[in-house]
C-alpha cells in the first residue's frame, strides 16, 4: 500500500459538505478550516468495463462495484478463496458446500444452491473477457488482478450467459513496455504460506509479456477424534496457480495471449453431526470447532488450465474485436457427508453419532468450454455510437457420481452413477447510444440466444438407496429467447449524475441427474429438468462525485420479477435432489456505495444493501428435513409450501465498511492501520423455514497494520482475518441429522512484500 497522493481542494466547500452530511463531520470540517494552506488528497477517476469498454464508473447505468487491487491484497492475506468477496459489496453472497473447489454466488438474492457439477448459476463469472460456466471453473484464486468489478442486475444484451442476476468480472494484470513486478509473502496461523508474484516487461520492440504466480497451503486444523477413522485430521490445504500472458502491440492491432493453470489438494466440506441444538441456530454445548469424529475419507483435488487470444483491429471510426477461449477441468471431490460414525439404528446422543451413514464422491473426469465472440464496435464524432457481434459456446461434461459403505472395513463403493452433458449456445446482440442533449444520454440493447442441451444418465452400480442399474435415462432441452435492455443517464452537471435502467435476463433449462439418491420409482429413473427462467428488473439510482471529489457516491433502488425462477429441492429424508420451477420470485431493495477521503489521511469505504426477497407460487412444496429439525412451514399431503418464503442463502442486509489511516513518516514512508468489517443478517439455508437451518447474521472483521518505505516499493505488515474469531454455521445438510459446516477460523500473521 503506497501513501496517499496529495491533489488540489477547496478546504472549506469540503469542510461545511462533511460537517453537513456526517455526524461527527464538525470536527472534521475544523480541521480542514485550518489546512487552507495544504493541498489535501482526492479519489481517483475508477475506470471500468462493465459496457464492455473503458468508462468512468460514474458514467455507466447499472448499479457497480469496483474493488481494486490493494483492496484485494488486504482482504486475501489470510489465504482464503474467492469467497472472501463475500459481503465485501453490496448484495453479493458466496458460499459452498465443497470448500475451495465450488464457490455458489447470489446477487440480489439470486442464485443457485444446486451442489451438481453440471449446475448453472444465475451470476456469471468473467475471467477476462471468457465466461467461466463450469462452477469449478468459479474458484480461479484472486492473483495479480487489476480490479474486480460486480455488475448487478441482467447483464444478458453484452454479456449473455446466465446472467439473469449480475455478473462478476476479473481483470488480470496486463503486460506493460515497462519492467515492473512484484513479490508478497506471508505467513500465519496453523502454519500458512502465501506467496504471490508477478513480473513483466518488454520483450522486443512489439511485444511484452507477465509472468505471475500464487501458491497457498495450511495445515490441518480439525483433529479426528474417531479414531478408527480414516484421517486424524482436516481442513488443510495445498493450492497453486499460474498465468501468463503475451502482448502484440502493432500499428492498429493488438493481440493479447493468456494461458493459466489451476491446483488443488485439500479437505472437501467438513460436514459436522448434530453440531445444532434442536429447535435452535445455536451450537450444541459443548460444541468444539477444532474437534470431529467421523470415519469416512475427506479430500478434495482439482486441476484447472485454459487460454484465450483477445485481438483488436483498429480501423479508426470502427474497431473490430475477437475473444477466442478454452476451459478445462477434472476433479475429484469425497466427503463424508453424514458427518459423523456409527451404524444403522443406532441412537443420535451428541455430536458425530449417526442415525445411518453417507459418504459419497463426484467425479470431472472430462470437461472442457469453447467460446468465440466477434464484436464490431463504433467510435463516431456524432451523437451516436454502437456495438454489434455474435457469440459461440460449446461445454461437454462427464460427470462421475459414487456411493461408499463407510461402515465396511476399507470404505468400499457402493454406488456408481455417469451423467454427461452437451451444451451448445450461440447468439447475436447489438446495443447503441445516443446522445439526446448534451446532460441526456440514452442507451439500449438486444441479444438473440439459442440454447441446446443433450444429457444423459446411467445407473451402473446401485446404491442402497437410489434409481436401480439402468439407463441411459436421456432428456434434450432447445430454447430461444430475446434478452434485452434500456437506460437514460440525465448529468445534473459535472460531479452528479442520474440513471434509470430497465433489463429482461435469461436462462437456459437446467438438467439434474443425481441418480444414486434419486426418489423410489421416480420417472426416468430420478433425472430431473428446470425450464428456463426469466427476469424483469427495474433500478434508478445517483452517481456523484462530491466534496471536490475527496468523495464517491453511489445509490440506487430496484426491483425485480422472476418468472419461472430455477430452484432445487435438496435433502430431506431421501437426500434427493430435484429441480423446480417457482411460477414467480420477486426482489427489491436498495445498494448504497460510498468513500470518502474524512481527512488527508483518513479513507474510509462503506456500502449497504436490503434484499428482501419473496417466493410466490402457491402450489409449490418441498420435503422438509430427515430428522432433527423444526419445519415452521404449512404441512400439505404433497409436503411443505414454500409460498411467501425469501429465497435461500438471501440476507435482507449486508453492510461492509473500512477505513485507512496513515502517518508519513519521512523520506517517503508511511505507518498506517486498515480494518474492514463485513456484515449479513440471517439467512435459510433450504426452501423451507426451519430455525435450526436458519443462519445466524454474520460479522467479520480484519485488521492489517503495516509499515511501507523507498514509497511504497517494500512494505512489512501484521495481519489478521476474523479477528474476533466469530463461529457460525453457514450452510447444513439436512438428510439425517442436525449436521452442518462452519466459516473459516481466524488467521494471524505476518506479511513482506516487495515491488519493482
Amino acid at each position: 500500500m503506497s501513501p496517499v497522493r496529495p491533489a488540489a481542494l477547496r478546504p472549506q466547500r469540503l469542510a461545511f459538505a462533511i460537517a453537513a452530511l456526517l455526524p461527527f463531520g464538525t470536527a472534521f470540517a475544523q480541521e480542514a478550516a485550518t489546512s487552507a494552506e495544504k493541498e489535501a488528497a482526492t479519489l481517483d477517476t475508477v475506470q471500468v468495463t462493465a459496457q464492455r469498454k473503458v468508462e468512468n464508473i460514474q458514467d455507466v447505468p447499472v448499479s457497480i462495484s469496483s474493488v481494486s487491487a490493494e483492496k484485494l491484497d488486504v482482504l486475501g492475506s489470510g489465504g482464503n478463496d474467492v469467497r472472501f468477496l463475500s459481503g465485501r459489496v453490496p448484495s453479493l453472497n458466496i458460499e459452498s458446500s465443497y470448500g475451495r473447489a465450488f464457490p455458489r454466488f447470489y446477487i440480489r438474492g439470486l442464485g443457485n444452491t444446486d451442489f451438481d457439477l453440471n449446475a448453472s448459476q444465475p451470476v456469471s463469472l468473467i475471467y477476462d473477457e471468457v465466461v467461466q460456466e463450469s462452477p469449478l471453473l468459479k474458484g480461479f484464486p484472486v492473483f495479480d488482478l487489476e480490479r474486480i468489478e460486480v455488475l448487478r442486475g441482467p447483464q444478458g444484451t453484452l454479456f449473455g450467459r446466465n446472467t439473469p442476476a449480475g455478473v462478476v468480472k476479473f481483470e488480470s494484470a496486463k503486460p506493460t513496455r515497462e519492467l515492473s513486478g512484484y513479490a508478497q509473502l506471508a505467513y500465519g496461523t496453523d502454519n500458512m504460506w502465501n506467496f504471490e508474484g508477478a513480473v513483466g516487461g518488454p520483450l522486443s520492440e512489439r511485444w511484452s509479456a507477465r509472468v505471475s504466480a500464487l501458491y497457498q497451503r495450511k495445515d490441518d486444523w480439525v483433529d479426528n477424534t474417531y479414531t478408527a477413522g480414516t484421517s486424524d485430521g482436516f481442513e488443510g490445504y495445498d493450492e497453486s496457480a499460474a498465468r501468463v500472458q503475451f502482448l502484440y502491440e502493432g500499428d492498429g492491432f493488438e493481440a493479447l495471449f493468456n494461458l493459466h493453470k489451476r491446483h488443488l489438494n485439500g479437505t472437501a466440506r467438513l460436514f459436522r453431526a448434530n453440531i445444532i441444538d434442536p429447535g435452535t441456530n445455536n451450537f450444541v454445548p459443548g460444541f468444539d470447532k477444532d474437534k470431529v469424529s467421523v470415519d469416512g475419507q475427506n479430500f478434495s483435488w482439482l486441476d484447472t488450465w485454459g487460454g484465450s487470444a483477445r485481438l483488436s483491429w483498429d480501423f479508426g471510426d470502427l474497431s473490430l474485436y475477437s475473444i477466442t477461449g478454452y476451459e478445462t477441468a477434472e476433479s475429484l471431490n469425497r466427503g463424508d457427508i453424514d458427518g459423523g460414525y456409527g451404524a444403522v439404528f443406532l441412537p443420535v446422543s451428541g455430536p458425530g453419532v449417526i442415525p445411518f451413514a453417507s459418504e459419497s464422491a463426484d467425479g470431472l473426469p472430462d470437461h472442457k468450454q469453447v467460446t468465440q465472440e466477434f464484436r464490431l464496435e463504433s467510435d463516431y464524432a456524432g451523437n451516436f455510437n454502437w456495438q454489434a457481434g455474435v457469440f459461440y459456446f460449446k461445454e461437454d461434461i462427464t460427470i462421475d457420481s459414487f456411493n461408499y459403505d463407510s461402515l465396511a472395513p476399507g470404505n468400499p463403493r457402493a454406488g456408481y452413477a455417469v451423467q454427461e452433458q452437451e451444451n451448445t449456445a450461440w447468439a447475436a446482440f447489438a446495443s447503441g447510444e445516443y446522445d439526446l442533449t448534451e446532460k441526456l444520454k440514452l442507451r439500449g440493447g438486444v441479444r438473440y440466444t439459442q440454447d441446446k442441451k443433450d444429457f444423459s444418465a446411467s445407473v451402473l452400480e446401485a446404491a442402497p438407496f437410489g434409481a436401480p442399474v439402468g439407463g441411459p435415462y436421456r432428456v434434450s432441452t432447445d430454447v430461444n429467447d430475446v434478452s434485452w435492455d434500456l437506460s437514460a443517464v440525465y448529468a445534473l452537471n459535472e460531479d452528479v449524475n442520474f440513471y434509470g435502467r430497465v433489463a429482461k435476463g435469461f436462462r437456459a433449462p437446467s438438467i439434474q441427474g443425481r441418480l444414486l439418491f434419486a426418489a423410489a420409482g421416480a420417472p426416468n429413473g430420478g433425472v430431473s429438468t428446470a425450464d428456463s427462467e426469466e427476469v424483469i428488473s427495474y433500478e434508478v439510482g445517483v452517481k456523484a462525485d462530491l466534496w471536490d471529489k475527496r468523495a464517491r457516491l453511489g445509490f440506487n433502488v430496484f426491483r425485480y420479477n422472476v418468472d419461472d425462477q430455477q430452484i432445487i429441492a435438496v435433502g430431506g429424508g431421501s437426500n434427493i435432489a430435484t429441480l423446480l420451477n417457482a411460477d414467480k420470485s420477486v426482489g427489491q431493495g436498495f445498494e448504497l456505495d460510498l468513500e470518502a477521503y474524512l481527512t488527508d489521511s483518513l479513507l474510509v469505504t462503506l456500502g449497504s444493501s436490503y434484499n428482501d426477497t419473496e417466493i410466490k407460487d402457491a402450489n409449490l412444496t418441498v420435503p422438509g428435513c430427515g430428522g432433527g429439525c423444526t419445519v415452521t412451514d404449512p404441512l400439505t399431503p404433497a409436503g411443505y409450501s414454500i409460498d411467501g418464503n425469501p429465497l435461500p442463502q438471501a440476507p435482507k442486509w449486508v453492510h461492509n465498511l473500512t477505513a485507512r489511516y496513515g502517518v508519513g513518516m519521512g523520506d517517503g514512508a508511511e505507518l498506517y492501520i486498515y480494518t474492514d468489517w463485513a456484515y449479513r443478517s440471517e439467512v435459510n439455508f433450504f426452501l423451507y423455514e426451519s430455525p435450526e437451518f436458519r443462519g445466524k447474521s454474520s460479522l467479520e472483521g480484519g485488521l492489517r497494520i503495516g509499515y511501507a518505505w523507498n514509497y511504497g516499493d517494500y512494505e512489512v505488515a501484521l495481519f489478521g482475518r476474523n479477528i474476533t474469531d466469530q463461529t457460525r454455521v453457514v450452510g447444513g445438510i439436512d438428510f439425517n441429522n442436525l449436521t452442518g459446516f462452519i466459516n473459516e477460523p481466524r488467521t494471524v500473521g505476518v506479511e513482506f512484500s516487495a515491488k519493482f
